[in-house]
């Protein structure tokens, strides 16, 4: 062990190795500068060495320190731990800082000599040979600058952003290495009440000689920046009166005095002059480079009085309140009355601990955990540095304003231009320093120019937080917040139109002069209003949940069925009814108002469209308003914002209701899912940031349709610009989790050059399982089914060779000479494209009669698309060799979309003159129910009027569905299916019935009632009762054309069923209008043919008697009874007869029974379970029914009333499944009576009509409407 004079001697030489390489001066002056810092050290280590410490420089301390901490020359280790605790008082989770042993020494500078091109910023730095680092004290004088001092208490707080150095905290006064002198001095001041007169003078300023003046320093405001000069202003005031004179600081060497000055003392500042500002004309004293500020001494001053005195008067005094009165002003802001319209802030003072940084970058810290400190109003630079959690600080003059914004939970205190933000300690907690940027500051730079008052200010902040914490992960946070004028930034593209929206007459610039200067106080913060924020960008997984909670508040099974309709309905139909159904959620019907944002992105596993952010994904649609499909490849990647769309919340509900009086017990669901998706035109996008490496033509072309525009004509969309070519591929998770969400966008684009080729799509197929059997899978044992789909394409020209992608041309293909040299002529071949794996993100983008191009990355063989080419069967069993080559998509390569067929030039479409015989023909629903239509597979546009669940056909299988991915969030079982009625145009008389199995839902997005839909290689059918129907196969797809529109009634309906349908005569319901939606007749009653009343049971459907299903083998535990009734009644209209079908309620109507009527045969039909009766055309036919049976006696005499036979308003639809299947029959010759009269006329055979509603018909009514009937015959006569 080495001796205690060793270790001495050992500590010394590493003394003076500091004192040569730190403190290095003129040559022979290092061993005086030892021995003074050794003599130094005694005197505070009590006449010993502190050998337990070393020495650091500055360069070491910021470069081998990365943590905060702390050192204290001789404290004991008691003594640390009372400091630290003390300091855990505010933040008791927090750890203390921790201690090392080091000894600072270095010179105090106010940073000038350092760097003569760096704006001096009125900072204090301490420095040595080595290097310089900014330091903050509580207390400085200005004898310390550019001295040499042992700093034996100091903090080390090392800055979070590596890109800069931290800054040290002096926790105690320095100790000087040298004793400073003192300076006896006489100066002859003027007081401010003998000063202030001066302001007002006329004489010009240039001609007074500069004046001393003393006095209290009443007030100090903070170190502003404006032009990049830095400046500051104090205010002294008379020692006797209130008079007090402004004093402008400015010259670089006198900024220092800000940290000097402290209010309430006594100052005399020497060499004053006067000057006039220019902007706001107000005079002001205005320190000169020989001006010195002094501490005032009454023996060493002698005043000096002017010859003119004047008193003014005094400027108001802003009351100051203690934190206790704080505290009862917080208690009392909720028992006052009515929050006024507008609101006054009070001006109090306030002591706290900062516990809290909101937003440095906002200038916002909690004080105490109860009140929120804004410093942004008073742009100072270097505010923040010292403003940790667990610093004290002392506000002098601030606003107080009570719960400026509805959504922020805090109180706020508002530093004004006047307030003094005093730092009384330093924080004792390892917390880090967040610097404040404030050049390029978005936050700060919207809040000036837009000179917005504290609500807007908060809501803007909040606005920009979620925003930043949303997207800053895929872009990075520079790229978001910059504020560029030529070039702004994706925040600054959000926000702007908002805030010109809230504040459309924007008041004057803030003048800061003015608002320091002015003798009645004037500053944004004086007046308020309560904001209840006007609009809202939630993350994207808070709107699924928001919207899913909607969707389920106060919902009850009840509402998706009516009464009259529910309680007809047998177990499982009713169970059935309640599976699936939607609701839709407007922007607006969410309050506040919802903008959507998110990174557009496409699935390779769902193939569908996806808003991405941080928190999730939320699956989108996207159609365009000029009918043509979507298929801008280039949004890929970029972040969008829609404030036009549709929520849409696909409910699922699994229940076991036993009949319909359950409906309201919960306890019979089961299970609910819910899935959303949001829907909208690609004419309401606003880009805010287009994706790098983006291929940027999806715009450009002159059938797109531009996206929304600002107020100066010009579009913010960024891809108008083509800057390269690359597409991103898709969302880069791969569907796997979401810790890989927010990958930004690091893939650039290569150099080295790509291959293009051109074609034309012209057929497209669904997502399905597929058992394709790749070339290279041929050896594999296990042969799987692998989800993909298919596109047949005609190439269009040769690929084409592009030294980068940004090259790539218009359409050259289209106009190059063809092989056999002919201009006009293309190079053609069809081509059959496979998509698997993650080439499925194409799906939504492709669309037949497009132009698309494939762009091949990083490769230079024009041959690489007929490399990969092979036969879609082996070579042994190709019977046709002009079937087209299977091509598989690789996942590397890019999909463009050019443009569509329809909107090429003229020019270009006589080049692809030669193709319109591959152009997939469209037909008219009309022309596909028509009995001469004669092909199986059909395409057609149509608007989706209703959508129905039903079940599988018992004869049909549904497709094979292993190893596909349920959809999210849904209870759909694989044996349903849904029925689409589609019609041609609203309102129009001609439905088809599409039927879908479920297996194909999952990839078929927006099906909703009033959306218009292009179907595609759909299979026509023919049922036995010869309706046209169709079904969705393997080789079908889908492309929205149009969303519905938002007025949709809820629950979805038949639209159209709130106007009257059309007024039809019964010779006009020809055979092949079988499709017939609805119609009305005026028509006649002329008998009831058959009335059948009868109760089975919910579940099997047998006779339920007597309060008991009667099926006994096996026996049926159903103790549920439905109540079922049809009849068949006779109408004729004068122009023909038609034989009516009505069910349930509407028997009733027919029959003319009021609804106590019905009940009471309701009621006794239950004893018996069933009652059926048939009554004859003409008397004398007879009835089946028994003679006994009071009912049937009752129903009978009423069958036969004449009461029954009256005109009637009948609203119908052809029966589609008739009760007997009527073969086509010649006209027959019949004779007709009309009182004496006999007429004989042709009749045709009986159309079956199914009862819609029944509506009884007056006097008025009936010549109303028959009048109608006579314009309509004699107009088409």
């Amino acid at each position: 062990m080495a001796a205690p004079g060793a270790a001495e001697q050992r500590w010394l030489r590493a003394a003076r190795d500091f004192v040569r390489r730190a403190l290095s001066g003129p040559t022979g002056r290092e061993p005086a500068a030892l021995e003074a810092v050794l003599r130094c050290l005694r005197n505070a280590g009590g006449g010993t060495l502190p050998l337990a410490y070393s020495f650091i420089s500055i360069s070491d301390l910021q470069h081998q320190q990365h943590i905060p901490c702390c050192s204290h020359l001789n404290w004991s280790t008691n003594e640390f731990k009372e400091w630290s605790h003390q300091g855990q008082g505010a933040l008791p989770m927090q750890s203390t800082l921790p201690r090392t042993y080091l000894i600072l020494v270095g010179y105090l500078t106010d940073g000038r000599q350092e760097n003569k091109e760096k704006l001096v910023d009125g900072c204090l730095y301490v420095k040595d040979s080595t290097g310089i680092i900014p330091c903050e004290l509580l207390h400085f004088e200005l004898e310390w600058l550019e001295s040499l001092f042992v700093f034996p208490s100091w903090s080390y707080i090392p800055q979070t952003d590596q890109s800069a150095a931290g800054y040290l905290e002096i926790l105690v006064d320095p100790v000087p290495v040298d004793a400073p002198k003192e300076v006896l001095y006489s100066i002859p001041v003027t007081s401010p009440v003998s000063a202030e007169p001066l302001l007002t003078s006329r004489i010009p300023c240039k001609k007074r000689s500069k004046l001393t003046v003393a006095g209290e320093l009443t007030r100090l405001g903070p170190l502003l920046c404006v032009h990049h000069k830095t400046f500051f202003f104090l205010f002294l005031k008379c020692f006797a009166s209130a008079i007090c004179v402004p004093v402008l600081v400015q010259k670089p060497s006198q900024l220092v005095w800000h940290h000097v000055l402290q209010l309430g003392h006594r100052y005399t500042v020497t060499g004053l002059s006067m000057s006039s500002l220019k902007k706001s004309g107000q005079t002001t004293f205005v320190t000169s480079v020989s001006s010195c500020l002094l501490p005032y001494c009454a023996e060493q001053v002698r005043e000096q009085p002017l010859n003119s005195a004047w008193q003014g008067e005094s400027t108001q005094s802003s009351s100051l309140e203690t934190a206790e009165q704080l505290s009862c002003s917080l208690q009392l802001g909720a028992e006052e009355e009515r929050p006024r319209p507008t609101k006054e802030s009070k001006i109090i003072s306030y002591v706290g601990f900062i516990t809290k940084i909101l937003n440095v970058q906002a200038g916002l810290f909690l004080l105490d955990n109860q009140v929120c400190l804004c410093l942004a109003y008073q742009p100072m630079l270097n505010i923040v540095r010292g403003l940790r959690p667990g610093a004290c600080v002392e506000l002098i003059d601030v606003h107080l304003l009570q719960k400026p914004l509805v959504s922020f939970p805090f109180t706020v205190l508002g530093a004004c231009l006047s307030t003094t933000v005093v730092l009384r300690s330093f924080s004792r907690l390892s917390t880090p320093y967040q610097p404040l940027i404030s050049s390029g500051n978005l936050c700060l730079q919207l809040l000036f120019h837009f000179n917005l008052g504290m609500p807007l200010y908060l809501w803007l902040v909040s606005l920009m937080e979620t925003f930043e914490e949303r997207f800053s992960c895929f872009f990075g946070r520079r790229r978001l917040l910059s504020s560029m004028h030529e070039n702004p930034g994706a925040a600054e593209k959000f926000l702007v139109p908002l805030l010109q929206a809230m504040v459309p007459d924007r008041e004057e610039a803030r003048d800061i002069y003015k608002e320091i200067l002015s003798k009645i106080h004037q500053c944004p913060l004086q007046k308020y209003l309560i904001l209840n924020p006007p609009c809202q960008a939630p993350s994207l997984s808070a709107v699924c949940r928001v919207a899913e909670q909607k969707s389920w508040e106060g919902f009850s099974p009840s509402q998706l069925l009516s009464p009259l309709e529910a309680q007809h309905l047998g177990t499982q139909e009713l169970n059935r009814r309640l599976v699936w159904s939607y609701c839709t959620l407007s922007a607006e019907s969410l309050q506040p108002r919802v903008i959507l944002l998110g990174v557009l992105r496409v699935s390779s596993r769902s193939s569908s469209l996806q808003l991405q952010d941080k928190s999730g994904t939320l699956p989108c649609v996207i159609s365009r308003k000029d009918g043509s499909p979507f298929a801008q490849t280039a949004l890929i990647g970029s972040l969008l914002q829609v404030e036009n769309y549709q929520l849409v919340v696909e409910r699922f509900l699994k229940t076991d209701f036993p009949s319909w009086e359950h409906l309201e017990n919960v306890k019979h669901v089961r299970e609910k899912k819910a899935s959303v998706y949001v829907q909208f035109y690609f004419e309401d996008v606003q880009v805010l940031h287009a994706a790098e490496g983006q291929i940027q033509k999806g715009l450009r072309s002159g059938n797109s349709s531009s996206l929304r525009k600002k107020k100066d004509s010009s579009t913010t969309s960024e891809l108008e610009t083509p800057a390269a070519k690359m597409l991103k591929l898709e969302d880069p998770k791969a569907d796997t989790g979401r810790d890989g969400n927010c990958q930004g966008d690091q893939s650039s684009t290569r150099t080295m050059g790509c291959v293009s080729h051109l074609f034309l799509v012209t057929q497209k197929e669904g997502l399905m399982l597929r058992n394709y059997q790749l070339p290279t899978e041929e050896a594999k044992e296990t042969k799987e089914l692998q989800c993909s789909f298919q596109a047949t394409v005609l190439w269009l020209g040769r690929p084409r060779l592009w030294s980068h992608p940004g090259e790539i041309g218009n359409l050259l293909e289209l106009e190059e000479t063809g092989c056999d040299g002919k201009e006009g002529v293309m190079q053609q071949e069809q081509a059959l494209l496979l998509f698997m794996g993650k080439s499925l993100r194409w799906f939504p983008f492709l669309h037949v009669d497009g132009l698309y191009r494939f762009v091949v990355p990083c490769c230079s063989d024009l041959e690489v698309f007929d490399k990969l080419c092979f036969p879609p069967v082996p070579a042994t069993f190709l019977s046709r060799p002009s079937s087209p080559l299977c091509l598989l998509v690789q996942d590397s390569w890019h999909l463009e979309h050019e443009t569509w067929i329809s909107c090429l030039p003229e020019r270009q479409l006589t080049a692809m003159s030669m193709l319109t015989g591959t152009e997939q023909r469209t037909a008219s629903i009309p022309e596909v129910l028509s009995s001469s239509f004669t092909g199986s597979l059909v395409s057609f546009c149509g608007e989706i009027m209703e959508r129905t669940l039903c079940a599988s056909p018992k004869n049909e299988k549904p497709p094979l569905a292993r190893g596909l991915p349920k959809q999210k969030g849904t209870l759909l079982s694989r044996d349903h299916s849904v029925k689409l009625s589609v019609s041609p145009a609203p309102g129009s008389p001609v439905v088809m019935d599409i039927y879908i199995t479920a297996t194909y839902l999952q990839h078929l997005w927006g099906l909703l009632p009033g959306a218009k839909f292009l179907f595609q290689n759909l299979e026509r059918k023919i049922s036995r009762f010869h309706n046209v129907y169709c079904t969705y196969i393997a080789s079908s797809c889908v492309s929205i054309i149009s969303l519905p529109s938002s007025h949709l009634p809820f629950p979805s309906s038949l639209a159209g069923e709130a106007s009257s349908p059309p007024l039809v005569f019964l010779s006009s319901l020809r055979p092949q209008l079988q499709n017939l939606a609805q119609a009305r007749i005026l028509c006649h009653l002329s008998c009831v043919l058959t009335v059948c009343l009868q109760w089975i049971c919910s579940l099997c459907s047998c006779i339920f008697k007597e309060g008991r299903c009667t099926r006994h083998n096996p026996p049926c535990p159903s103790q549920t009874g439905v109540r079922q009734a049809s009849a068949r009644v006779l109408v004729e209209d004068g122009t023909g007869e038609a034989v009516v079908l009505c069910k349930n309620e509407h028997v009733a109507a027919v029959l003319g029974l009021s609804l106590l009527e019905w009940e009471a045969v309701q009621n006794c039909v239950r004893s018996r379970g069933s009652v059926c009766i048939q009554h004859g055309e003409a008397p004398g036919t007879g009835c089946l029914e028994e003679l006994k049976d009071l009912v049937a006696c009752y129903l009978r005499s009423l069958c036969r009333s004449p009461l029954i036979c009256r005109p009637i308003l009948l609203d119908f639809s052809l029966d589609r499944k008739p009760s007997k299947i009527l073969q086509p029959a010649p006209l027959q010759l019949r004779n007709f009576r009309c009182g004496e009269m006999e007429f004989v006329s042709q009749v045709g055979p009986r159309p079956s009509l199914l009862c819609l509603k029944v509506e009884e018909v007056g006097q008025d009514a009936l010549h109303y409407l028959n009048s109608q009937r006579m314009s309509r015959t004699s107009s088409s006569c």
